[in-house]
């Protein structure tokens, strides 16, 4: 079977079990629904009341956009866009929405793929899912086609949530070509939502700048290692190896620490960043904790 005509839904009657986690039939499945913060995918149980694969594909779809009494979820086919079509072959499932779903913000538009992708990837006659708009790809925030996706490419975590990867715009500072001051970069990076994205930040300029970029140069020596990064009242503690200390390309200590505040506080839960070596304040910091510092950044931005 090819297609699954939609006039189907409307003869088919479905029994759900959105809102009854404690359900004790025998057939419970796993559906999932975005959170009402869009930060997180939330999984329901659904009791199924269908036998074969063309029928659950159907049932589940329904649960899928049909709102949880749980009102702290979301559906995750109503969420302002419209699933044209569905078709089926030899395993793969393709989702053809209309073209407002390009316009859901980037975590949400991951989130809602989670969701079917999880709840989907349950069926024998969908162990690969792909969401298509107009019949045509739908591309992440870097530009690549998504295409076939499986319920391994989510990370679980505690049976109640699914970690995703997500797409981050980062602000990052970098040394210009004297090394006497700083110069912002933009940078696009999916990472885990597992990740918090201060550690991120704190990568990303270990990595130093894109190659393709002319005029930026590493401020942190690539040998560091990071210990540990975590924020608490507003205060981000980064707590990295000794190498931090051996200048590197004629960049003073000074640049590379705010090279390091100054892209943090570009968070609006960060406003101040105490830097550790090995979980002590060296003492030659002129400050326990540092704030942003944009006098030492240029006016130009890559």
């Amino acid at each position: 079977m090819k297609k699954f005509l939609w006039i189907l839904l409307a003869i088919l009657i479905f029994t759900t079990a959105c809102g009854q986690e404690e359900e004790t039939g025998e057939n419970l499945t796993p559906i999932y629904y975005v959170g009402n913060s869009e930060t997180r995918v939330e999984v329901h149980s659904a009791e199924l009341t269908t036998e074969t694969a063309e029928e659950q594909l159907l049932e589940m779809l329904e649960l899928l956009k049909t709102a949880p009494e749980k009102r702290e979820y979301k559906a995750p086919l109503d969420m302002g866009f419209r699933l044209q079509d569905v078709v089926c072959e030899d395993g793969k499932l393709t989702l053809d929405m209309d073209k407002s779903y390009t316009e859901l913000p980037g975590i949400t538009e991951v989130l809602v793929r989670a969701a079917l992708v999880r709840t989907l990837c349950q069926l024998d006659n969908g162990k690969l899912v792909q969401i298509t708009v107009d019949g045509g790809p739908i591309y992440d925030m870097m530009g690549n086609p998504v295409v076939w996706r499986n319920a391994d490419m989510f990370i679980n975590n505690d049976g109640n949530e699914i970690n995703t990867y997500e797409v981050a715009k980062l602000k990052l500072y970098f040394a210009d070509e004297n090394g006497t001051a700083l110069v912002a970069a933009y940078r696009e990076k999916h990472y885990s939502s597992n990740t918090p994205i201060e550690r991120l930040i704190v990568d990303e300029l270990l990595l130093g700048p894109s190659g393709q970029v002319a005029g930026l140069y590493p401020t942190i020596n690539p040998a560091t290692k990071v210990v540990n990064v975590t924020t608490k009242d507003g205060i981000c503690y980064v707590n990295l190896s000794e190498d931090f200390l051996t200048v590197v390309n004629n960049v003073p200590t000074e640049i590379a620490i705010y090279s390091l505040v100054d892209s943090l506080a570009e968070l609006t839960t960060v406003n101040k960043v105490q830097i550790l070596i090995n979980g002590e304040i060296p003492a030659t910091f002129a400050n326990t904790t540092f704030e942003r510092n944009l006098d030492i950044v240029t006016a130009w931005e890559r």
